[in-house]
């Protein structure tokens, strides 16, 4: 990370259960509104669990019938947020060579609906009747390349897949490009969208959501004794990276600077957290690290916290090793938008460059 001089973001594009666009997104953070809702229709009416965070958005206001047809809703919701991202930027399609804009665009899971779909035709209606776009639309890195396409960007365009950690590990990944050279703006985040029948039937067997129908905005409840699951969302977040002295020269506005990145792994199960949390230990000390600060002097932590009594546990012991027992305020968004999964931790990124902008900590 301290190769190069410090790295900036100069534009977000939000497009989450609570809002859509910087300000309204904004509003929704601190206003404390909850995306939680009860899902309807016979899709739902026989599963476990039936309630989610969807996003309420009008794909057509930013793509032509026949695009958005060639793309998953994965890549709608990271088409949209790049494209939101950009303009807060300012950077105008015509400011910078087109070979010079990259895009490390992720996504846990890809294309749920595209692959769920059309492997349930195949089976129905036989292999002859396969449809091609079940590989090029439900890929895992289909969003990277429906952005860079809308976006005209022809410089690196990748792809990082890392489940929870996945917008988190795209910006590592685009600061990385700039510092090395490769390239002098880069839309990076993570986006999901898997509030499907399939989807909300995997997550209820694997036994990580709230089923608290009565309740379904109270359903999310970090690091509350009585939580019992995460809520299911979908969303994306885009933002805009760029050299400090580049976003300087052109009078851009700068949110925060990305002074310290910390890269760990559990090596422990295929699912579940280390129980003590020794994984997000190694990460945070090694961004406080990379930051070349120390724990003292941090003064606010956005927490993974998905609600689920083994993450949750993990992740507060990790904290308390980590800030001696006594960590600053410990902010958990997912109370009221549910856990975007690979679009999460750039959306956390967003909210917490914001809450530094403005000197505001959301309500939940």
């Amino acid at each position: 990370m301290k190769a190069g001089e410090p790295i900036v973001i100069t534009g977000i594009g939000p497009v989450t259960p609570v809002g859509v666009g910087l300000e309204d997104f904004w509003q929704g953070l601190v206003k404390g509104r909850s995306g939680a809702r009860l899902l309807s229709g016979p899709e739902f009416d026989d599963l476990r669990v039936r309630i989610a965070a969807p996003v309420d958005v009008d794909v057509s206001a930013f793509l032509e019938p026949e695009v958005a047809r060639r793309m998953d809703r994965t890549s709608h919701l990271a088409v949209i947020a790049a494209e939101l991202a950009r303009a807060d930027s300012g950077l105008g399609r015509g400011d910078l060579d087109d070979t010079r804009v990259g895009v490390v665009v992720g996504s846990g899971i890809g294309g749920w609906a595209t692959l769920a779909n059309g492997l349930q035709g195949m089976f129905e209606r036989g292999p002859l009747r396969a449809r091609p776009e079940i590989i090029g639309l439900g890929i895992a890195n289909a969003a990277a390349g429906a952005v860079g396409q809308q976006q005209g960007a022809r410089g690196p365009t990748e792809c990082v897949a890392t489940a929870c950690a996945t917008g988190g590990h795209a910006v590592a990944r685009a600061v990385s490009l700039l510092h090395a050279g490769y390239a002098d703006a880069v839309l990076t985040g993570g986006t999901e969208a898997v509030i499907t029948r399939s989807g909300l039937a995997a997550f209820a067997a694997a036994r990580t959501l709230s089923a608290r129908h009565d309740a379904p905005e109270l359903a999310s409840r970090p690091f509350d004794v009585g939580r019992d699951g995460f809520l299911l969302a979908e969303g994306a977040t885009v933002l805009v990276l760029e050299r400090e002295s580049d976003a300087r020269a052109r009078g851009a506005r700068i949110y925060a600077k990305v002074t310290g990145i910390g890269l760990s792994g559990d090596a422990y199960h295929y699912m579940a957290p280390e129980p003590e949390g020794a994984g997000a230990e190694l990460a945070m000390r090694n961004a406080i690290r990379d930051a070349d600060l120390e724990p003292g002097d941090l003064t606010h932590v956005n927490a993974h916290a998905t609600s689920t009594p083994s993450g949750d546990r993990a992740e507060a012991s990790a904290l308390l090793r980590v800030f001696d027992g006594a960590p600053p305020p410990v902010y958990a968004p997912k109370s009221a938008r549910g856990h975007l999964l690979g679009g999460a931790g750039t959306t956390e990124i967003a909210a917490s460059a914001l809450a530094l902008s403005t000197g505001c900590c959301p309500a939940r």
